[in-house]
């Protein structure tokens, strides 16, 4: 799939993309050994690793979601309803958060090959938490593979309103903080739930779509 050209698209998506480099650094310290061994046939990934990558997966939703650029991405994508990569990652970690995680991998693949870095990485360590470790140790290189050319600054985003209310997006890391698995109130979720849904995939299930009007809905939701 072609990449987006989006000014403000490739801003959201450095951004996100230092903060999942970040998450990457802090993951692959936990469990790096101390010695270099040579390679070998991955391991299945135990129970512990597994919910570390679940955790890991969560924190980086709650980053996409509480980005300043966050609803400015979805809407465009929602609307447009074009090839925005940054768009379907947005679109992607909320369906996460709700519970949708199948559906997620669908549109976190669908950025990812318009090239955005941090769709890679959720699918990284959704296949890990899977454990899918061929699956996971694909996503994780394309997460490290960098682009042809740099973010370009973005224009002005003075008065952009948020995907969240302020309650929502806290609630949202206090969960995460605190152990918990992230979710929305039931509200937000039951506009998420309303969306249409494009079949039953045989891979990845009902797929939700996004509509005109959903970061409208989302916003006023409080």
């Amino acid at each position: 799939m072609p990449r987006s050209h989006d000014t403000e698209g490739d801003a959201i998506e450095a951004m996100l993309a230092s903060d999942a480099r970040a998450i990457a650094v802090a993951f692959e310290s936990r469990r790096r050994p101390r010695r270099r061994r040579p390679a070998v046939e991955p391991a299945p990934a135990g129970p512990a690793a597994r919910d570390e990558a679940a955790h890991e997966l969560d924190l980086a939703c709650v980053l996409v979601i509480n980005a300043v650029e966050a609803a400015g991405s979805l809407e465009r994508f929602a609307d447009d309803r074009g090839i925005d990569p940054e768009g379907a990652l947005v679109f992607a970690c909320l369906l996460h958060v709700v519970g949708h995680t199948r559906a997620a991998d669908f549109w976190w693949q669908f950025a990812a090959g318009g090239g955005s870095r941090t769709a890679a990485y959720c699918l990284h360590l959704s296949h890990r938490r899977n454990g899918e470790l061929r699956d996971a140790a694909f996503w994780r290189a394309q997460a490290a593979h960098d682009p042809q050319e740099p973010p370009r600054p973005a224009s002005g985003v003075h008065g952009r309103r948020k995907l969240l209310s302020d309650a929502a997006r806290h609630e949202l890391l206090i969960q995460w903080h605190s152990g918990l698995t992230p979710h929305l109130p039931a509200a937000l979720e039951s506009v998420v739930n309303r969306l249409t849904v494009d079949g039953d995939d045989e891979e990845f299930g009902e797929i939700p779509q996004p509509d005109p009007g959903l970061v409208e809905r989302l916003s006023r939701e409080v």
